[in-house]
């Protein structure tokens, strides 16, 4: 009888041994960082006829030194499914190592074209949201109210929230609880008037991002044209230029490390 119970004994410590290590294991599994990257689902800049979208590298940049430090990145946007890249961005001299790879890579390319819809999910699960550049998210994302009041939320409880180049005019009519602009005040940058003349796309915008952003009370920061910039205020991370979504995306990488 003695050791029919202590064999018993040793099963149920063995049962529960292996139930906690499954917890635990469940628990590191579940302490992975996510950050949800937000693309434009709009290509076309109106009566010009130009095609648009998403900056090629600022999808390509982030996506890999996110994904190396092994987070896991979510691709959404406010239609779903495949999100359109900027052709111009495709091309020499606008291409960098990142693009290159993610062009041979199966696994990246299948997240571009299967994007979650970005109202579908629960930002609430994600560590940080990141938002590339290019022209398209003048239209969609800046006036989308599911993506002002997901920044507003991320901004009010300390998550990082990142943004490169054309992405920072989002935050034109993004407002706080209190009712106040959540960008005055702070410190940020974006694409300059300048370098949207520079490539003579300046009379095709909705609206310019600097402009804007300075009229709500930012300390709008630049540097010279298409040189890295990024600009650090609390959670809100901003990157001048294409140039920027290389550093930018590793300041979020090495803040969500912390």
């Amino acid at each position: 009888m003695k050791n029919l119970l202590k064999t018993a004994a040793v099963a149920l410590l063995v049962t529960f041994g292996f139930s906690i290590n499954a917890q635990n294991t469940s628990y590191q599994i579940n302490k992975q960082k996510r950050v949800l990257l937000v693309m434009s689902s709009y290509d076309d800049m109106g009566l010009s006829g130009k095609q648009t979208g998403t900056w090629f590298t600022e999808l390509a940049a982030p996506y890999y030194i996110l994904t190396n430090a092994g987070f896991e990145v979510v691709l959404a946007s406010p239609k779903g499914g495949e999100a359109p890249i900027d052709l111009l961005s495709m091309k020499i001299p606008f291409t960098t190592e990142y693009t290159e790879k993610f062009l041979q890579d199966p696994v990246a390319l299948f997240a571009a074209r299967t994007t979650r819809k970005l109202r579908d999910i629960d930002y609430n699960t994600f560590d940080a949201v990141f938002v590339p550049g290019g022209y398209g998210l003048l239209t969609d994302l800046a006036s989308d109210q599911f993506l002002l009041k997901l920044i507003r939320d991320f901004y009010e409880t300390g998550r990082p929230i990142a943004m490169v180049c054309h992405a920072p005019a989002i935050l034109r009519d993004v407002k706080l609880t209190n009712g106040e602009y959540l960008v005055k005040g702070l410190n940020l940058t974006g694409f300059k008037d300048a370098e949207d003349a520079e490539i003579e796309l300046d009379r095709h915008l909705l609206f310019s991002l600097e402009q804007e952003l300075k009229r709500r009370g930012a300390n709008y920061k630049s540097v010279a044209n298409w040189a890295p910039n990024v600009v650090i205020d609390g959670p809100l991370m901003t990157g001048q230029s294409p140039a920027s979504a290389a550093p930018l995306a590793e300041a979020l990488r090495d803040r969500l490390k912390k």
